[in-house]
């Protein structure tokens, strides 16, 4: 399977409802999964200074991504593909 990042901008104001939503990304990542369409929700990382929220995937597909967080309601201003297995080298 393929790691996708995710990047969501979260305002300060909102800083509460980001727990909420990376909930129901794994939910939605997890129904899925039990459906045959592999996507997991890895880890989840807010930085509230920079109004960001990162969520790494592992999935199949981007669209498999795209449908998690649509399911979700999850807004995504960027997604990217990573270099898997990159940060076991750190």
């Amino acid at each position: 399977m393929a790691e996708y990042l995710v990047e969501r901008y979260v305002s300060r104001r909102d800083a509460a409802d980001v727990a909420v939503g990376v909930e129901r990304a794994r939910r939605e990542a997890e129904r899925m999964s039990s459906k045959d369409v592999r996507v997991r929700l890895v880890r989840s990382i807010f930085v509230p200074e920079d109004e960001t929220c990162f969520y790494l995937y592992e999935a199949d597909s981007v669209d498999a991504v795209l449908e998690a967080a649509r399911r979700a309601d999850i807004r995504i201003d960027r997604i990217a593909e990573t270099a898997a297995g990159l940060a076991d080298l750190v």
